[in-house]
C-alpha cells in the first residue's frame, strides 16, 4: 500500500463553500489544472523558487531584507485581492476555516522573512539543504511500502551531493534557516489542506492567506521598503521578485497539492536541488561537477521510482 493522502477532499473544514471564491483566471487556469498533469506545476514552482531569491538577493542592500519581505508579500497580496477577493472568503468560511486561513497567513509571513534573514547571512545551499530536512520528515510519514522508502533514499542521497553542505559558525544565521525549514513543512501541511478543497477553492484560500500574511508583515518592513517607492526601477524589480516568488509558486504549489499526496508532493521539493543546479547553469555559466551530475541522476531517479497512491 503506497503513501496515503493525509486530508482528504470530503474534510468538513474545506468542503462545499468554506473556500468559495472566484477561480483565478477562470475557466481557463481551471481548465488546464486539470488537463496538465500535477509534475508540471510543481515543474514551474521549482524554476521560480529559485529565481525569486536570486533576484531578491540583489535588492537586498537598497531596501533590506525585511523590505525585501515587505514588497514581496505585498505585490502577491495586491495581485491576489481582486482576482480571489479575499474579504468574501473569509465572509464565507466557517470558524475552522478561518482559523486555518489565518495560521497559513502568518505562516507565510514568518517563514518568507525568516528565510531572507538566512539567506543574508548563510550561503543558499546550507539555507536549502535545513530546509529540505523537515520535508523528509514528511515523506518518511507517508510511505506504506518498501519501493517509495527506496525511492526516498535514492532521492536524499542524490540532494545532498547536490547541495554540498557546509556547516556555519553564525548562530543568528542559522537560527533564521531552522525557523525557515520548520515553517516551510507548515506551509506544505497548512497549504496541503486548504489545496485539498479543489484547485479553484485552494486559490482563493491562497489570496485570503496571503492577504493575512500582509497585514502581519504590514509593521515589520515598511519602513525598510520606502525607498522603493521613490525608484521606480527598484520597484518594478521588487514587484518582479514578488510575482516570481509569491505569486507564481504558490499557484502552482496549490494546483499540484489538489492532486498529489502530501507525501508525494514532499518527496517531490528534492527536485529543488536540481533546478537550482541548472538555473545555475543557464543563467550564472556554473558547470556541474561529477558529483553534481551523479546527485541530478540520483534524485530525477528517485523521483521517477516513486509511485503516489493515485498510481494504485
Amino acid at each position: 500500500m503506497d503513501d496515503q493522502t493525509q486530508a482528504p477532499p470530503s474534510s468538513p473544514a474545506l468542503a462545499g463553500p468554506a473556500l468559495a471564491g472566484p477561480v483565478l483566471a477562470g475557466p481557463v487556469l481551471a481548465g488546464l489544472a486539470t488537463r496538465l498533469p500535477p509534475h508540471v506545476w510543481f515543474g514551474v514552482s521549482a524554476v521560480f523558487h529559485y529565481l525569486g531569491p536570486a533576484f531578491a538577493v540583489l535588492l537586498f542592500p537598497h531596501v533590506g531584507v525585511l523590505g525585501m519581505a515587505w514588497l514581496r508579500i505585498a505585490t502577491a497580496a495586491l495581485i491576489f485581492a481582486p482576482l480571489t477577493r479575499p474579504w468574501r472568503t473569509f465572509a464565507r468560511a466557517d470558524l475552522p476555516t478561518r482559523l486555518l486561513l489565518i495560521a497559513f497567513g502568518a505562516c507565510l509571513a514568518v517563514m518568507n522573512c525568516s528565510f531572507y534573514l538566512a539567506l543574508d547571512r548563510l550561503p543558499i545551499s546550507l539555507v536549502a539543504a535545513i530546509e529540505f530536512v523537515g520535508t523528509i520528515g514528511i515523506a518518511l510519514a507517508g510511505l506504506r511500502s518498501a519501493r517509495n522508502l527506496a525511492a526516498l533514499g535514492i532521492a536524499v542521497t542524490g540532494t545532498l551531493l547536490l547541495t554540498d553542505v557546509k556547516w556555519a559558525s553564525d548562530p543568528v544565521g542559522l537560527f533564521w534557516a531552522f525557523l525557515n525549514g520548520a515553517l516551510f513543512v507548515g506551509y506544505i501541511v497548512l497549504g496541503h489542506r486548504i489545496a485539498r478543497a479543489g484547485a479553484g477553492d485552494g486559490i482563493a484560500g491562497l489570496g485570503a492567506a496571503m492577504a493575512v500574511a500582509f497585514v502581519v508583515v504590514l509593521p515589520i518592513g515598511l519602513a525598510d521598503a520606502l525607498p522603493a517607492f521613490f525608484s521606480p526601477p527598484l520597484l518594478v524589480a521588487a514587484i518582479g521578485v514578488g510575482i516570481c516568488s509569491s505569486v507564481i509558486p504558490y499557484v502552482c504549489d496549490q494546483l499540484a497539492m489538489a492532486r498529489l499526496p502530501r507525501a508525494s508532493f514532499a518527496l517531490m521539493l528534492s527536485l529543488l536541488p536540481v533546478t537550482a543546479t541548472l538555473i545555475g547553469i543557464l543563467l550564472l555559466r556554473q558547470i556541474p561537477g561529477p558529483a553534481d551530475c551523479l546527485g541530478i541522476a540520483l534524485v530525477v531517479g528517485g523521483v521517477a521510482l516513486h509511485r503516489p497512491a493515485s498510481a494504485g
